[in-house]
């Protein structure tokens, strides 16, 4: 049966590979920088950026979207006529890797600043020499506590945390939840984390949650899901990349376990490519908290991103919820610098740049943007609820913010810096 599981991993991730990057239909030309139209040759500004794509998660969506946004940035005049050189580099999941790569784009390249940037250990890596370089990172697809917890990485994503306590609010209030267990990764930074302050909120609540963690190398979903049915558990809590989420689903389907349990998740399910996975199975009890908005929504950034992709991404390139986080993340970056004299933009002015960041708005996203000057930044913590209805995704409720005493400083910030969320 392990061996089985193991197929249903990899069957979901060729699948999610395959359609998450096929092109949306768009008609829009897409509009980047200073939509010259003309070819920026000045003295390019080096870039970077780091993903993690390797089993059990592929996260490059977001370096892929930056690379496209860069490249119509390029065509369009620049920075201010300087072309964006974009590096990017794969940590493959691992932490040696990940390291060296940082090492080499920041003091090797010289980079200004990293952007799009999606990866469970780079972060926890890497913050402190971020910090120590004082170069900042505008991320895509963040999963871990240092990403959120340090001085000079901020992301446009809202990670495990507030996606998943954005699920199991929708769940509370709306599927009657009592007591969930939060199936994650025994990562301490990334499902400890997440499912510990799970465990809180329900507490918060009055209510019953508990965690049930597993080694991301040696995966036996067979073993979780039974572990959950001894629990009591009336929820599940999907914290987990797309591949593994969907594994567990399949188990769930063949001992037919659908109606045991309300199925919630936050953002990984969320992705062109489920709805051919899962099939008709799971129609009307899975619930998914998007940290964005919905793929085929018409806001003006939302066709923006299908249109840079059209235009200018690669093939095999992802078109998830990452995509449009680095997407996003590159076009606020590149706002930031137009406003700096090209002569003498360096990873000092640029630094500077980024933190001055405030009130950025994007119908990608439920509330402004921003950065300033702190130990910490989440500013992206207020998402909608999708229920898989149909064979797709349908929003059943927009625009909400969880209420977690983990954001107290967050909201703290926010209050400092005018920020409405």
């Amino acid at each position: 049966m392990k061996f089985t599981t193991t197929l249903f991993i990899g069957a979901a991730a060729l699948c999610l590979a395959s359609i998450g990057t096929s092109a949306m239909a768009d008609d829009h030309t897409p509009v980047c920088g200073l939509g010259t139209g003309k070819v920026a040759t000045g003295d390019p500004i080096k870039v970077g950026g780091i993903n993690g794509n390797a089993p059990p998660g592929d996260f490059s969506g977001g370096t892929d979207a930056a690379a496209a946004y860069f490249a119509c940035v390029n065509a369009n005049g620049g920075i201010n006529g300087r072309p964006v050189e974009y590096i990017v580099e794969n940590d493959q999941w691992n932490p040696e890797l990940a390291g060296q790569v940082a090492i080499k784009l920041v003091k090797d390249e010289g980079v200004v600043a990293l952007v799009g940037n999606g990866s469970v250990v780079s972060m926890a890596v890497n913050a402190k020499l971020y910090k120590d370089q004082d170069v900042m990172v505008m991320a895509s697809g963040c999963a871990i506590s240092e990403c959120y917890e340090s001085s000079n990485i901020v992301s446009t994503n809202q990670g495990p945390l507030p996606s998943g306590i954005g699920a199991l609010t929708y769940a509370v209030e709306e599927l009657g939840t009592q007591n969930a267990a939060c199936i994650g990764f025994n990562i301490p930074n990334n499902g400890g984390w997440a499912c510990d302050w799970m465990k809180n909120f329900m507490e918060s609540k009055r209510l019953s949650g508990t965690s049930i963690l597993m080694d991301p190398t040696a995966v036996d979903l067979n073993s979780v899901y039974l572990q959950a049915l001894s629990e009591g558990a009336d929820t599940i809590l999907l914290m987990l990349p797309a591949g593994p989420a969907i594994g567990l689903l399949k188990v769930a389907e063949e001992q037919g376990g659908r109606d045991l349990f309300k199925w919630v998740s936050p953002t990984p399910l969320y992705d062109p490519g489920v709805a051919e996975v899962l099939g008709d199975y799971w129609n009307d009890n899975l619930f998914v908290n998007i940290e964005l908005a919905p793929f085929d929504s018409d806001g003006a950034d939302n066709q923006n991103w299908a249109a840079v992709m059209d235009a200018y991404g690669q093939d095999g390139d992802r078109r998830d919820t990452f995509s449009q986080s680095g997407y996003i993340s590159a076009r606020f970056f590149v706002d930031a610098l137009l406003d700096l004299d090209p002569e003498t933009l360096d990873r000092a002015t640029v630094t500077t740049a980024i933190k001055g960041i405030e009130n950025a708005t994007s119908d990608l996203l439920c509330a402004p943007y921003y950065v300033g000057d702190a130990d910490r930044h989440m500013p992206n913590h207020a998402g909608r609820m999708v229920a898989y209805t149909g064979g797709a995704f349908e929003v059943v409720r927009d625009c909400y913010d969880i209420q977690s005493s983990y954001l107290k400083p967050i909201r703290a910030q926010e209050k400092a810096l005018g920020i409405n969320q």
